[in-house]
């Protein structure tokens, strides 16, 4: 089973995102093992429970301390070994489909959410194995950066999907973008599917959507075929 521990300031914008749906399912068929913790918890000011203070130099905005940070990593790996501890960067490694793919073979993950202006760079030098960015854009924290790789690297999990092969055939598993797909009725106003996937002829069904996988990356996409 693998196991994902959470570090967060926001507690609250995870539990919606990680308590439906597929991720739910797989948490309810023990697939996976979630746990969402506060940072505030492991906080030295106990009074008011603070994580951040400002920064060294004449930086704007506030920043996360390394002690409380220090002290739930320090305690979650005195329970267990951690293939990764991950911390959601700007900067980080671009999050895609093999990375979600290598992540869902492991463990025991870490994830810690950045917030405010960012971390002290201590802990990104001594305490952190893998730096994960989902896009070239900056957000609030780090909390919906990691519910998007969650979801992702959980639906990947054998028996979280209602139908395995469903994630074999997603867009990106093979660097193409999937090819179209549709459902009931054939023909709805003029509109009508393809005749080649109403033939029944699996062999050709499966040329056409390599064609059309293959355009469709070539029209909306080329840089994946670029790499």
């Amino acid at each position: 089973m693998l196991r994902i521990d959470i570090i967060t300031v926001l507690p609250e914008l995870l539990e919606g995102p990680l308590n439906c749906s597929i991720i739910q399912r797989a948490r309810d068929k023990q697939l996976v093992d979630i746990n969402i913790h506060s940072l505030r918890d492991y906080s030295t000011d106990l009074r008011h429970r603070r994580v951040d203070d400002y920064a060294f130099g004449f930086s704007a905005g506030m920043v996360l301390q390394i002690e409380p940070v220090d002290r739930i990593i320090t305690h979650l790996c005195s329970q267990r070994n951690y293939d990764e501890i991950i911390y959601t960067s700007p900067d980080g490694e671009k999050f895609n489909q093999g990375l979600a793919n290598q992540l869902s073979l492991k463990q025991n993950l870490i994830i810690l959410c950045g917030h405010y202006k960012g971390i002290d760079h201590r802990i990104r030098e001594h305490l952190i194995s893998k730096e994960i960015s989902i896009g070239d854009y900056v957000l609030t924290g780090g909390e919906l950066a990691a519910a998007v790789m969650t979801d992702c690297v959980v639906r990947l999990i054998p028996g979280a999907l209602g139908d395995e092969q469903s994630a074999l055939s997603d867009s990106f598993q093979d660097k193409l973008l999937a090819p179209p797909i549709y459902t009931r009725p054939a023909d709805y106003k003029g509109w009508k599917v393809p005749d080649i996937l109403l033939s029944g002829n699996q062999r050709k069904i499966q040329e056409w959507e390599m064609e059309q996988s293959l355009d469709r990356t070539r029209l909306l996409r080329p840089d994946l075929l670029d790499e």
